[in-house]
C-alpha cells in the first residue's frame, strides 16, 4: 500500500494557483483582475496562502518585462520558445529570488522543481533548476557565499 501524499503547505498550494493563473495570461493576456476571478475556481485556491498568491501572480505579471530579462541572461533559447510552463515557473522562482528575501534560495529553488516536475515536460525540471541556480548565483550571491562559508 503507498503511503499518503504528504499535506501541500499553504505556500506551495499559492504556487501551484499562480502557475496556473500565470499559464492562463501567458496564453492569452487576460485582464488580471479575470484571471483573479479565474484563480478562485482552482482546486487548490481554498487552502493557499492568498498573500502570497497575490503577490505572486500581480508582480510575475508586472514585472514580466524585467523577469523575462534576467531570465534570458540565463538560458540558450528565446523566451518564446519556452514552454508556457516553464516560463512561468521561471518567472516564479525568479520573482521570489528576487522579490522574497525572507525565503531562502534553496527553498524558491526546490518549490519551482517541483513545480515543474508536476505541471512540466518531463524533464523540464533539469531545465529550471540549472536556470534559477544561475539566476540564484546573481541575485542571491551573499546567501550564497554566506552558506558555503559556514558549511
Amino acid at each position: 500500500m503507498n503511503a499518503p501524499s504528504p499535506k501541500k503547505s499553504a505556500r506551495r498550494r499559492s504556487r501551484e494557483v499562480a502557475l496556473q493563473g500565470l499559464y492562463q495570461w501567458l496564453m492569452s493576456p487576460d485582464d488580471t483582475g479575470l484571471i483573479l476571478s479565474h484563480a478562485h475556481e482552482f482546486d487548490e485556491y481554498p487552502e493557499c496562502d492568498k498573500r502570497h498568491f497575490n503577490l505572486l501572480l500581480q508582480g510575475c505579471i508586472q514585472d514580466c518585462a524585467a523577469l523575462n530579462s534576467v531570465i534570458a541572461q540565463h538560458i540558450d533559447r528565446q523566451i518564446q520558445e519556452l514552454s508556457p510552463i516553464e516560463h512561468a515557473v521561471l518567472m516564479i522562482g525568479t520573482w521570489e529570488l528576487v522579490h522574497s528575501p525572507e525565503i531562502p534560495y534553496r527553498v524558491v529553488i526546490n518549490e519551482a522543481v517541483e513545480l515543474a516536475k508536476l505541471y512540466g515536460a518531463t524533464d523540464g525540471h533539469k531545465f529550471v533548476n540549472g536556470v534559477l541556480d544561475r539566476i540564484a548565483a546573481e541575485t542571491r550571491s551573499t546567501e550564497i557565499q554566506a552558506r558555503t562559508t559556514s558549511a
